[in-house]
């Protein structure tokens, strides 16, 4: 239903939101064998990510344990903090799904949702359920990143090697200066596992706080702006397609995805209640995590270059310097 149809607001007769039923799980079986399935297909692209030849040896999937732990951990709390939240305002919502992605997918996981299946009571209720999940996974998501580049190696460049080459937000910039001295325009980093999983849980807080639709940036933008939401949508749908045009060609995907998913937002169940100075202020700083975090060529691919030979009047052939390319590697 589209916030349009939605009819005026009036409020409940002899009803108080702690006296809504909540609904009880049917058990945490279905939530435990996704989990572990995710928590499987993603050490097995973190061991190859470390170069491990896991369908050789099976049993050499666990070096790929320090990236799927550090991930699944930051999904976790980013899940749970919605959860928590949720219970915390008395709205139905289910334990979290976790969902597995095939082999050779880049981090092994699709990531995570939980089902909301009661609307929030108002958009103070609604601010506090969308924004808990990205600074919960945020928190765990920064040490990790500290800790992992800590164990990271810098190396010289190395131009005939291929790779992904991670893109940098203003924040994991700071981070690798602040913990190696170097920037990744100076030199190649093969990122440590830890560190990997760590950028991954700072792409995915910024994803989720794009400030679209349903997203836990379009529910802290509809708690803030109300039903002016759809005007942010649209305008964050155009500048994706933008930023696809001119580099990350994911940007059409994720755009096309959210067009599908929808870009307006259901109504609370009050929505004329605005958010108090406190929740302003969390907003603001939101927003600002969302800057800090944020991407706009978050991966690009370079394939390993053969050295190029260069003959000097019928000499010895030498090689000759590739065009550079810097950043965080992860090697092919």
């Amino acid at each position: 239903m589209q916030p349009d149809s939605y009819p005026p607001y009036a409020p409940p007769v002899e009803q108080h939101p702690l006296r809504v039923p909540v609904r009880r799980d049917r058990g945490p079986a279905i939530h435990i064998l996704l989990f572990a399935a995710t928590f499987l297909t993603a050490a097995l692209q973190g061991a190859l990510h470390e170069g491990v030849d896991v369908f050789a040896d099976p049993l050499t999937v666990t070096a790929g344990f320090p990236f799927a732990i550090t991930l699944l951990t930051i999904l976790l709390f980013h899940e749970f903090g919605h959860y928590f939240l949720a219970r915390v305002h008395r709205v139905d919502t289910t334990l979290p799904y976790f969902i597995p992605a095939p082999p050779f997918f880049l981090a092994g996981t699709f990531g995570a949702f939980i089902r909301i299946r009661t609307l929030p009571p108002d958009r103070r209720a609604l601010f506090d359920i969308g924004a808990a999940g990205p600074w919960a996974g945020f928190v765990i998501a920064v040490p990790a990143v500290i800790f992992g580049l800590q164990q990271s190696e810098v190396v010289p460049l190395d131009t005939s090697q291929g790779g992904w080459i991670l893109g940098d937000s203003l924040l994991f910039s700071a981070l690798v200066r602040l913990v190696l001295g170097v920037s990744s325009s100076e030199a190649t980093i093969l990122i440590h596992p830890v560190a990997l999983a760590g950028w991954f849980g700072l792409f995915v807080t910024s994803l989720n706080l794009l400030p679209v639709g349903q997203l836990d940036g379009g529910h802290v933008m509809y708690a803030v702006f109300g039903r002016h939401h759809r005007w942010i949508s649209r305008g964050v749908l155009t500048f994706m397609i933008v930023l696809g045009m001119g580099g990350w060609a994911g940007w059409f995907v994720w755009a096309f995805l959210l067009v599908v998913l929808g870009l307006n937002h259901p109504r609370p169940s009050d929505p004329s209640t605005p958010l108090d100075r406190r929740r302003l202020v969390a907003a603001a700083a939101t927003l600002v995590v969302f800057v800090l975090t944020f991407m706009p060529e978050p991966l690009a691919l370079v394939e390993p270059r053969a050295p190029v030979l260069i003959h000097h009047g019928g000499g010895v052939p030498i090689e000759a310097t590739q065009p550079e390319r810097h950043g965080m590697i992860i090697p092919l």
